[in-house]
């Protein structure tokens, strides 16, 4: 019997844990035939090259920068999806030499509840309004996630777009005192990179702040480090990791038992 193959598409991918954590939980949950790979492919179109290379292929993770790209490479999205603009998984159905990609977005799923616990643990309530750094896939993920928890959001990037509140340099004292909650959703700080971070002003955080870093290579960022320096509490992103890649689990898992009730 072949394998069946899930993978993560991105690039690069030097900071990925996804390929560990999903071989880990092969061998944890005694799921024998199952394997996952990385795919550092350098542009979106690869993608058919990809899935007919692999045909076992059945689940793909995506991640940056992709998770926008890849919407027009979709047949049909689900409706997470479709509300953030952005896929981070995705279902390969295959009949003969017929491929059909159905688009997920899990990230919703995985911030909502690893920012949920994360507070339940510091005994705090959620805020009121929060600041987005980065305007890409995940950025859609987490400002739809905040919104529907009635938190009231705004964008923060580099560049000043229609949809960006602000650029880092324009955000002043009342802006960060206001948005106690900011999240940053860009890879700067990422592994290899450890000594980026977004150019927000740093010397206006408190104790009374929360710094959620989507980044989880390495654990503790500098971003999180400089909220650290003022007393303020810093999370990381390796539990919506896990959440995301267990919910993108149950969604190939579910597919793969209806081509076994099928046949």
């Amino acid at each position: 019997m072949n394998q069946i193959l899930y993978g993560l598409i991105g690039y690069p991918l030097s900071h990925s844990f996804s390929q560990k954590y999903f071989s880990e939980k092969f061998v944890r949950d005694g799921l024998v035939g199952y394997s996952y790979n990385i795919f550092p492919i350098s542009s979106i179109a690869d993608l058919y090259q990809l899935l007919e290379q692999f045909p076992n292929l059945r689940g793909i993770n995506v991640t940056i920068p992709y998770k926008e790209q890849i919407i027009p490479f979709m047949d049909e999205m689900d409706i997470l999806a479709e509300k953030t603009g952005a896929v981070n998984t995705v279902q390969v159905m295959r009949n003969g030499k017929e491929i059909y990609l159905k688009g997920y977005n899990t990230d919703v799923y995985g911030f909502s509840r690893s920012l949920e616990e994360w507070f339940t643990a510091c005994n705090a309530e959620l805020p009121s309004r929060a600041l987005v750094l980065g305007t890409g896939g995940a950025s859609k993920a987490v400002a739809y996630s905040l919104s529907c928890l009635g938190m009231v959001v705004h964008l923060v990037s580099r560049r000043k777009d229609v949809n960006v509140y602000k650029t880092y340099d324009q955000l002043d004292v009342v802006d960060v005192d206001t948005h106690r909650l900011i999240v940053n959703t860009t890879p700067l700080g990422m592994f290899p990179n450890t000594g980026e971070c977004p150019a927000i002003p740093y010397s206006y955080l408190t104790e009374k702040h929360y710094l959620f870093d989507l980044v989880y290579n390495p654990k503790e960022t500098l971003f999180m480090k400089k909220g650290v320096d003022v007393g303020a509490s810093v999370y990381n992103g390796e539990r919506m990791l896990h959440l995301q890649a267990d919910k993108a689990w149950e969604i190939w898992n579910n597919y793969e038992l209806e081509i076994t009730n099928e046949k």
